[in-house]
């Protein structure tokens, strides 16, 4: 059983959508990013997506982009995404995903990577830059170890590439809004809105909308129609300029977006 999923079940069934809010490990240091993220699930948010730093970001914008070199900069090591999901576990109670470019993957051990999120107590991981028919050792691995693996779909993905994408996923499709890079927008395009219903067309059990993704209104917009929104770029800049209590404040409105009572 997917613990992500039955989030996403338990929100629908309530009339709504799920929250979910990305940050990346170790910004602007471990065990502030441990804090920002315990403070997205006291305010309103339904789960965390966690990024691992990475050198060479292919779909991040400027505002993720400076967070994870600040990151690298302050010593960040792959095994420190480990720590922070267990400390983070061990005061508040939402699934943890994480979010990581496939190279670091690799390079730690795709096998010894799943068992070590297992154990930590991960939900997950997202693999932006992974796709299904590339996918087989991880999906072997996430298979044995219970974890849910998150491919994305994209406003360019073929019929096809969609429905493998359904397939393959477990958790949730990571449903990209719009054609680019991460970062915060004044519309969430009309595109998420299309591709959602495409992928409701393949029998995809549950969707998240990611990128761009900003204000309450924009999070009420998406969940009239997707399963989740996830808002990351936002977040950081809030955690940027006010630290963890301007992150709470913009968690608690953002949480307002949602169609029921939180």
């Amino acid at each position: 059983m997917s613990r992500t999923a039955d989030v996403l079940a338990a929100r629908k069934a309530q009339g709504s959508g799920a929250l979910i809010g990305y940050l990346p490990v170790g910004y602007p240091d471990l065990s502030t990013s441990i804090e920002a993220a315990v403070a997205l699930v006291e305010n309103g948010f339904d789960a965390v997506e966690l990024g691992i730093p990475y050198s060479d970001p292919g779909m991040d914008g400027p505002t993720i982009q400076r967070a994870t070199e600040i990151s690298l900069a302050g010593g960040f090591r792959l095994a420190d995404t480990f720590d922070a999901i267990e400390a983070i576990n061990a005061r508040v109670d939402a699934p943890i995903l994480v979010m990581s470019y496939w190279n670091p993957v690799l390079q730690y051990g795709v096998d010894r990577f799943a068992d070590r999120l297992a154990s930590a107590g991960g939900a997950g991981l997202i693999t932006p830059d992974l796709v299904p028919d590339e996918a087989a050792e991880w999906i072997a691995a996430s298979e044995r170890t219970g974890l849910d693996r998150v491919f994305l779909a994209a406003p360019s993905s073929t019929d096809a590439r969609l429905q493998q994408v359904v397939t393959a996923s477990v958790g949730f499709v990571y449903t990209v809004s719009t054609m680019g890079i991460t970062g915060v927008r004044g519309d969430v395009d009309q595109a998420a809105r299309t591709l959602v219903a495409r992928l409701r067309d393949t029998g995809e059990s549950f969707n998240c909308v990611g990128l761009g993704i900003s204000t309450a209104d924009q999070v009420r917009e998406v969940l009239s129609y997707a399963d989740g929104a996830i808002v990351g770029s936002a977040l950081v800049n809030a955690l940027t300029d006010g630290g963890v209590p301007a992150l709470a404040e913009l968690a608690r409105e953002l949480a307002r977006g949602a169609a029921v009572e939180r």
